[in-house]
């Protein structure tokens, strides 16, 4: 009887895909910490030449630029360590600022890309600039569409996370990217799949199902996906003109 009595109090151990086990736990930090991976391993092909030590000096807006998506990675991954302290006061105190510096991206980020191309085409003379513009137009448009809803949704925490989860993660494919043959062969997205796709695992594990927001979000993530790269790739002509009167 001892015993029984001993071990009736002792909770059984939680499994690594439980409620409350290690991946539940650790997910979205982990993710966090994978976007700066990426980030920091596909900007240190190109970042040197193009950007610390040029052979001719970038726009000043591309330092502004770089400066604003890599403090989005940080916050992300402060929010996750946050959230998984239970620090949820400041991790909403700090969701304003979230919410300012994602408002300050979207414009950032296209207007950068017009800078940078007008700058490719009439300073480097590089081929291609026209119709690749589509690429961070894509990213901007469905970063912001992903992020209103977030903050929209911000009192719905399983919303929330998972839309601010796919939203970050939309943005390596200018990491994956870097890497030659993954631009050559436009695996780049499916590299942003990949991850993206860690989401439902994630939840097939944990939760025994899929959340609504990756059975609505990521179908259309993956088709206007398919539409950037095949407009790009194919030099549309209805997106040449646009790019055209854009980039002059």
């Amino acid at each position: 009887m001892a015993s029984i009595s001993q071990t009736a109090g002792v909770r059984p151990a939680k499994s690594l895909t439980s409620r409350g086990g290690l991946v539940d736990k650790y997910f979205y930090l982990a993710m966090g910490l994978l976007a700066a991976a990426v980030v920091v391993a596909g900007f240190s092909q190109t970042v040197d030449a193009s950007l610390f030590h040029p052979s001719i000096p970038r726009p000043t807006i591309l330092w502004f630029h770089g400066a604003a998506f890599s403090a989005w990675v940080l916050f992300y991954i402060v929010q996750s360590m946050l959230v998984r302290t239970k620090n949820v006061k400041l991790h909403r105190s700090l969701g304003w600022f979230g919410a300012g510096l994602g408002s300050v991206m979207v414009p950032l980020g296209i207007t950068t890309a017009v800078v940078m191309g007008q700058f490719d085409i009439h300073v480097l003379h590089e081929p291609g600039v026209e119709d690749f513009l589509i690429l961070p137009f894509y990213d901007m448009v469905a970063f912001g569409t992903l992020i209103s809803l977030a903050i929209l949704w911000r009192k719905k925490p399983d919303l929330h996370r998972r839309l601010l989860f796919v939203a970050t993660v939309g943005l390596l494919d200018a990491g994956f990217g870097r890497f030659q043959y993954l631009y050559d062969t436009n695996l780049f997205m499916v590299g942003v799949d990949l991850v993206m796709l860690l989401g439902v695992a994630r939840d097939l594990l944990v939760d025994r199902r899929i959340h609504k927001v990756y059975l609505m979000a990521l179908p259309c993530v993956f088709i206007a996906q398919f539409f950037a790269v095949y407009t790009w790739r194919s030099a549309a002509p209805w997106w040449m003109a646009i790019a055209h009167s854009l980039l002059g």
